[in-house]
């Protein structure tokens, strides 16, 4: 028999009837009543026939109520990048015409009038339509999510996520009801992320309240883990940036006791600051994919300190892996041929277990004959097993016949004091295939030029790693969840901006 996402918050609703779940500590959704909502909103879908919820706006509590009431009535929650220009927009709603349609009011604008509420409107009108008695569940392995992923290279396509790689995933990492009463947790991703959805599921799971921040800025985050009282909080790398550099603002977070970060590359700089001044906070790197349903790497606190405090080279340098691979995933690292390589050999990251969906709209499941997906990532082991990501297998330049993973160099710019951010990339040349240029932004006041920087890398990497150029930007096109757009950067090396 397959479960249904609606399961969790059934056991929430049961187990935890009375606890705030979603929102503020006062006045926020309670466990049992996210559930009248899920179910309310479950009607109305039935109602209107709707094969979809298409859920348009950004973090709020009417997200969780919107996942579950799609849950509850067996179709999928389709959370869209409200960001995308209009005509790539229309194209993603194009593809799901008997959606019923979720849209903050600046989308909802210029659609039918009929077809659409906004986010409050759905909430009320899932509050009037909550029955008495919560219906059963739909017991369904029909998609639970479909989220719409371009990576930075390509259109849009329909990542499916089916409720046992979800519910698979939550069950292999979270502890039911393990969260005290009075935790509470912090988001700042947008819903069509997937660690939006992972993160509603495994704190309802766990009991903790979570407090969504509709748009990031450092300052607030600041004032909302204090006014809220988070222990828990999940950001992106250039989000804990951002919190170290507001120097504006008391940066003291004494109710903070976890904070995960994932999504990109962390700066080394970044997290010695973060893990030096909050010390009292244990931070978990945690790696995943959409296709894999979040995480399946996780490196935990105590590495974390290990690796600030340690001597061992060997040791300092897992604070740049993503750490040991959880439970019930397997994750291969292999050569060009297929085969597995020895730890310490890079390769191309595979991934196998139930969480692993591998599975988008209009295709079979993405994977080999023993069931194994290619992240597309470029990684390596260590001899203790902790797992190196060294970027994407796209974002690999060949210079002559040198395959140079841009990372590696990004990673000592992002060592020098004076540089904020960076990026490596290839671009055309004749001679060699490819030339590596750098895009720098530097500290506010910094005075260091490019061949400063250039003899920085060479020092520490072998000319060939060396750019043949640097310039600096005042910033680097990044999506809200961090990743660098690279083709953005390559379109505008080659305008000259």
């Amino acid at each position: 028999m397959t479960m249904n996402l609606a399961v969790l918050l059934d056991m929430a609703a049961d187990g935890l009837r009375d606890r705030v779940v979603i929102g503020s500590r006062d006045g926020g959704l309670t466990a049992h009543r996210l559930r009248a909502l899920a179910c309310g909103g479950a009607r109305l879908v039935r109602d209107e026939g709707a094969d979809a919820v298409v859920f348009l706006a950004v973090n709020g509590p009417a997200f969780p109520a919107a996942l579950f009431a799609a849950a509850h009535a067996g179709v999928p929650l389709v959370p869209v990048n409200y960001r995308l220009g209009r005509e790539q927009l229309d194209g993603v709603l194009a593809r799901h015409p008997g959606a019923l349609l979720i849209a903050d009011p600046e989308q909802a604008r210029g659609r039918a009038a009929g077809a659409v509420r906004t986010p409050q409107q759905w909430l009320a009108a899932a509050e009037a339509a909550a029955p008495q008695e919560p219906p059963p569940p739909v017991e369904t392995d029909a998609p639970a999510v479909v989220i719409y992923t371009s990576g930075t290279t390509s259109a849009p396509k329909g990542v499916l996520l089916r409720h046992h790689n979800l519910l698979a995933y939550v069950f292999g990492t979270v502890e039911f009801a393990s969260a005290a009463a009075e935790d509470a947790a912090l988001t700042s991703v947008p819903p069509y992320h997937i660690a939006a959805v992972s993160n509603v599921l495994s704190n309802l799971y766990a009991g903790r309240r979570v407090v969504a921040l509709p748009a990031f800025d450092a300052r607030d985050w600041l004032e909302a883990v204090r006014r809220e009282r988070v222990t828990n909080a999940m950001v992106v790398p250039t989000m804990l940036a951002r919190i170290m550099d507001c120097t504006d603002t008391d940066r003291a977070v004494p109710s903070l006791r976890a904070v995960a970060y994932g999504g990109a590359r962390m700066p080394a700089r970044v997290i010695e600051q973060a893990l030096r001044e909050w010390s009292h906070v244990g931070f978990v790197n945690a790696y995943g994919l959409t296709e894999t349903s979040s995480t399946i790497a996780v490196l935990g606190p105590e590495d974390h300190r290990a690796a600030l405090a340690g001597d061992d080279p060997a040791v300092r340098a897992r604070l740049g892996s993503v750490g040991h691979v959880v439970a019930g995933v397997e994750v291969e690292v292999r050569d060009a041929t297929g085969a597995a390589v020895a730890p310490g050999t890079p390769g191309r990251i595979w991934v196998r277990g139930d969480q692993v969906a591998a599975e988008y709209a209009g295709s079979s499941p993405a994977v080999d004959d023993r069931g194994f997906f290619d992240t597309r990532d470029q990684g390596r082991f260590d001899e203790a097993g902790y797992l190196f990501v060294d970027g994407r297998v796209d974002d690999t330049i060949i210079r002559g016949a040198e395959n140079i993973a841009p990372a590696e160099i990004e990673d000592v710019l992002l060592r020098h004091p004076d540089v904020l951010d960076a990026v490596v990339v290839g671009v055309p040349d004749d001679e060699w295939g490819q030339r590596l240029e750098a895009v720098v932004v530097l500290a506010a006041g910094a005075g260091t030029s490019a061949e400063e920087l250039r003899g920085y890398v060479r020092a520490r990497l072998r000319g060939s790693k060396t750019p043949d150029r640097i310039v600096f930007w005042t910033e680097l096109p990044r999506t809200v969840t961090g990743k660098l757009v690279r083709r953005d950067v390559v379109a505008g090396l080659a305008a000259g901006s």
